[in-house]
């Protein structure tokens, strides 16, 4: 009988083990997160590198490789050699306008040139004219002077040709009302002598574009004698709305889609963006949905916020979600990170001191660029603490908590 009373001290030492033993786990998987790295650049014990943790995906030789990524500190020299650049290549992505901020465009701005200059307007079959034969309103307006120029005019048919009294039936597809003129003035000349005629457009509707996404109305739009250029057919269909992204409007012309920025048009006069209009063109004025950018990590507000006008800077983002946080961040470690057209590109700036922010300002963003602020180490480890505390105390609950099931051991 005192065999067990004797053997009871080892016993509680043998079951106060296993709590001493996740003690220590505990302790080690604090000291391993606190040295830990994650997948994310600057969150991690060692912040000085130059190139990124995991691999990326670039171009190389032609094709898409992952690929470790360097790490770019934004400086004044590197804005500089960004202004440089674009305006060597007079295509950047760097736009500086006259408007005030900066405008940050995306891959190629060629419009496509259509060789054409202000015409006179070409006839089609659906056109309605209107022949007017001075001194002979019998032919003019055989059915009296009370139908409009519209009812009373003459249709052009789907084979292109119109029939008048004494010209028979004339071919008048592809002729402008002065050649319409001409012909039909020397075919009448055989019965009406010191012929005197005038030829008028009543009705534009063998020419059309079509206008769809953010205008105010949206639809067919008639080209008429007057020049049908890309700023003419926005105005007609009520301009754009206010979702509208301006520097990504779409024109489809024979099969091939190209990329108008009407911002350049708008802010810099860059007129070779406002096209001259082809018949069955079709402009498509995107949204600006696409338009975002990230602000993640230690600021006030995370999210995603829409550009205005595809225009904000590193520090109109900082500012719009409210800036850092001043108990758990780390402005020393601000990132931008950018993916664009195969290529990946990692951006750091040190916002330690305030000045730092001037650079910050001249620093434009990319649609779908994502800014990171880190967090500083002491919040970091406030963070595991907190996470580790709740066990500790259940731990140390649990061993000083005798079961009288088991005659009060613990």
């Amino acid at each position: 009988m005192n065999t067990p009373s004797t053997n009871l001290p080892a016993r509680r030492a043998t079951a106060a083990h296993p709590v001493g033993a996740l003690r220590g786990l505990v302790l080690v998987a604090a000291a391993t997160a606190l040295s830990g790295c994650t997948l994310i650049p600057g969150v991690s014990g060692s912040f000085m590198r130059d190139e990124s943790r995991v691999e990326l995906p670039v171009t190389q030789g032609g094709e898409q490789v992952p690929a470790t990524v360097s790490i770019t500190p934004i400086t004044a020299e590197l804005i500089i050699q960004h202004f440089k650049a674009s305006q060597a290549s007079g295509d950047s992505r760097f736009r500086t306008g006259n408007a005030g901020g900066q405008t940050a465009t995306r891959g190629d701005n060629t419009a496509p040139d259509p060789g054409l200059t202000h015409q006179d307007y070409r006839l089609g079959p659906g056109d309605i004219i209107n022949v007017i034969v001075w001194d002979h309103p019998e032919i003019t307006i055989p059915a009296g002077s009370y139908r409009s120029a519209e009812q009373s005019g003459t249709l052009v048919a789907d084979d292109g040709t119109i029939f008048f009294p004494y010209a028979g039936v004339v071919k008048v597809a592809g002729l402008t009302p002065r050649e319409v003129r001409e012909l039909l003035a020397k075919r009448l000349a055989k019965v009406i002598e010191n012929v005197q005629l005038d030829v008028r457009i009543v009705s534009f509707r063998s020419k059309r574009v079509y206008l769809v996404g953010e205008v105010a109305k949206p639809g067919l739009l008639a080209i008429d004698d007057i020049r049908m250029t890309l700023v003419e057919a926005v105005n007609r269909a009520g301009g754009i709305t206010e979702h509208a992204d301006h520097g990504n409007v779409l024109l489809t012309r024979n099969g091939e889609t190209y990329r108008v920025d009407l911002q350049a048009l708008y802010e810099e006069g860059d007129t070779s963006q406002n096209v001259l209009l082809q018949p069955g063109d079709i402009v498509n004025v995107l949204d600006r949905s696409r338009n975002k950018v990230f602000v993640l990590g230690e600021v006030q507000r995370p999210g995603s916020m829409v550009m205005n006008k595809r225009r904000t800077t590193l520090a109109e983002a900082l500012a719009d979600a409210g800036f850092v946080n001043q108990v758990t961040s780390d402005p020393a470690w601000v990132y931008v990170m950018r993916s664009d057209n195969g290529t990946s590109e990692l951006f750091h700036l040190n916002a330690r001191t305030p000045d730092a922010l001037l650079l910050a300002e001249s620093f434009p963003l990319l649609p779908r660029d994502v800014v990171y602020v880190n967090v500083a180490p002491v919040a970091r480890w406030n963070r595991v603490v907190s996470n580790i505390l709740p066990t500790s105390q259940m731990l140390n609950f649990t061993s000083d908590v005798r079961y009288p099931l088991f005659g009060g051991r613990q």
